[in-house]
This record gives structure tokens, sequence and C-alpha cells, in this order.
């Protein structure tokens, strides 16, 4: 029992070395769009990890009145199917408002796709 409130803890401690790595690299990254990227990917990660990690601290709840581990899940699951799409969304829009690329950026796809006709770029109202 003991046992997995260790785990919980080095889980949960994991979790929040990952959110630390993510707001360092939201200060290192050379533009919005790494920036986006970045964040997203480590938030993610560190964000399930740490509701895991109280979920394993929390295990002697899982399935009283509280439910704490049907939570969990559904947090989780939550993360795993807003955190892409909403950071997608928002390097799009700064996409197509003009925000510059980094000078390191080699290949701009998005560009080759709507040259091509790929990709419609929105009208501007």
């Amino acid at each position: 029992m003991e046992i997995i409130k260790l785990i919980g803890a080095i889980v949960l401690l994991s979790g929040a070395l990952s959110l630390l790595v993510s707001a360092i690299g939201l200060l290192r990254m050379p533009d919005v769009y790494n920036r986006v990227q970045v964040g997203t990917k480590a938030s993610t990660f560190g964000a399930i990890l740490s509701f895991i990690g109280i979920a394993l601290l929390k295990y002697d709840m899982w399935f009283t009145n509280e439910n704490w581990l049907g939570r969990t899940i559904i947090l989780v699951v939550f993360i795993l199917l807003t955190n892409p799409v909403s950071s997608h969304v928002l390097m799009r829009a700064a996409y197509f408002m003009k925000f510059p690329l980094s000078k390191l950026t080699k290949v701009d796809m998005l560009k080759d796709d709507i040259d091509n006709k790929v990709v419609k770029e929105p009208e501007n109202e």
C-alpha cells in the first residue's frame, strides 16, 4: 500500500518536472509556433502525469462515492482530446495573422499547401 503511494509521488513529481520544462521551453523558443508546440506537448504530458500521480496517491478512494478513478480518467481523456486541437487552432490563427516564422525555419509546408490550393486560406471579413 505504501509502495503505491511512493509510485504516485514519483509520478506526480515527474509531472511537475515536465510542467517546469514546458515553462522553460516557452521562454527559450524563437517564435510563436515553437512556443505553442512545446507548451502543448510538455503541458499535456505533465498534466496527465500529475493526474495519474494524484490518482495513485488517492488509491484508497478509487471506488468510493467520490470516485477518484473515474474523474481522473475523464480528465486525462479530456486533456488528450482538447490540447492538440486547441494548439492546432492557435497555430493556424497565428499563421494566417502573419506572425513571422523564426529565421531558423527551413520549410514552410503550409505555405506550399496554400500555393498548391490544397489548403484554403480563410477569407478576410
